[in-house]
């Protein structure tokens, strides 16, 4: 960022204010997209989880602002307000899991040449919504479905915003606010974050097959030079802004699933749609607040399997010409204000299990070493 104004002190060491973020990219620094992309995924289309108890995920997903647009003995298909495909489904199964992304290709030509590239091939999907697929595994082993030609959804009635008297600006006369305490409504499936062993070939992997690009990059206190450990990556859209991330990863000793998050109509929709599963007897996980990192209003809640689920508002939208951000990775930067980030959030419970896995991690070839986790911890609770 280049004025001729002189910038106080105070302001240019803010990282609130100016650049969306710390710094930039120092020189040999990864540039956060692949000069020739495999196909340029448009969007996240869905994600698929199984359940054993899909009356009980029927019930949450109500509850939650999701609108159910198919069920069979089999399977729940569940949908926002906004026009598009269905952005969940959960398929009946003995355990708990998550199965994994699905992400919208712009034309069927891009599942061929994504099926050329991997030795995939191209196949109809016999289920719901129909439209065809290539299916993948990246480098942490999770299953990645790029699709196209599936049912789009038309519109459904959604919550309008409300009308703000701020400052000079008076434009509701002679009328009250009353956000009603309801489900909050889903508009769309926002993002997904996933957490992996061997994040540098995980990143590299999905912006040269996907073509999604780095909109900020996380690195670890003192070990900038080891690279980034958390990227917050979106689709490239060209000239067309698209969510400042689609795509969250991070370094880690599990694999797979950290959340998801659905955007709402406004900051009224999200907090009494909070109201209301709190008075349905669902935990908080952590909120409300403000994101550092995208800007989102976030409020996260964990459902009966203790998946952990996002209502967001208000997310920044990037086009093709912004370059990726860099700052430290910390707890407290994960937000400008509301409440500390928690240990149920952060995933930093102490556990018989969490144990297990970071002792597993650490025997494996990964990325994953003594210095790496004890600059993780520092940086969760820090």
């Amino acid at each position: 960022m280049t004025s001729d104004t002189t910038v106080p002190a105070h302001t240019a060491a803010d990282p609130h204010q100016g650049l969306h973020s710390q710094d930039g990219a120092h020189r040999g620094e990864h540039p956060g997209r692949d000069p020739r992309p495999v196909i340029k995924a448009v969007d996240l289309a869905w994600l698929e989880f199984v359940k054993p108890d899909l009356e009980r995920a029927e019930t949450f997903a109500q509850d939650f602002g999701f609108t159910v647009a198919a069920r069979t003995p089999q399977a729940l298909y569940l949908r926002g307000t906004l026009p598009g495909p269905h952005c969940l489904i959960i398929r009946k199964g003995p355990a708990s899991r998550f199965l994994g992304p699905a992400f919208l290709a712009a034309d069927h030509a891009d599942l061929d040449r994504l099926a050329q590239a991997t030795g995939r091939r191209v196949h109809a999907l016999p289920e719901y919504g129909g439209g065809h697929t290539v299916d993948l595994l990246d480098p942490s082993g999770l299953p990645v479905r790029v699709v196209h030609g599936v049912t789009e959804h038309p519109a459904l009635p959604g919550r309008r915003p409300l009308q703000f008297n701020t400052g000079g600006n008076r434009v509701r006369i002679n009328s009250t606010q009353r956000a009603p305490v309801e489900p909050a409504r889903v508009e769309r499936l926002g993002h997904v974050v996933l957490s992996t062993r061997v994040f540098r070939r995980a990143l590299d992997w999905y912006l040269h097959h996907l073509g999604l690009i780095v909109s900020d990059f996380l690195y670890l206190d003192a070990q900038r030079d080891r690279g980034p450990t958390m990227a917050f990556i979106r689709c490239d859209r060209g000239s067309e802004p698209a969510d400042h991330h689609t795509l969250a990863m991070h370094l880690g000793p599990d694999t797979g699933y950290v959340h998801s998050a659905y955007q709402v109509a406004d900051l009224d929709t999200l907090a009494a749609g909070g109201t209301y599963l709190a008075q349905r007897g669902y935990r908080r996980s952590w909120g409300i607040g403000r994101h550092i990192q995208g800007s989102q209003i976030f409020d996260y809640w964990r459902d009966p399997d203790r998946f952990l689920l996002e209502h967001f508002t208000d997310g920044d939208l990037f086009d093709h010409t912004l370059e990726p951000g860099w700052a430290a990775m910390s707890a407290s930067g994960l937000a400008q204000w509301g409440p500390p980030a928690t240990r149920d959030f952060l995933g930093t419970n102490p556990s018989p299990a969490l144990v297990r896995t970071v002792l597993d991690a650490l025997r494996q070839d990964n990325e994953i070493d003594p210095a790496r986790l004890a600059a993780l911890m520092k940086a969760m609770n820090s």
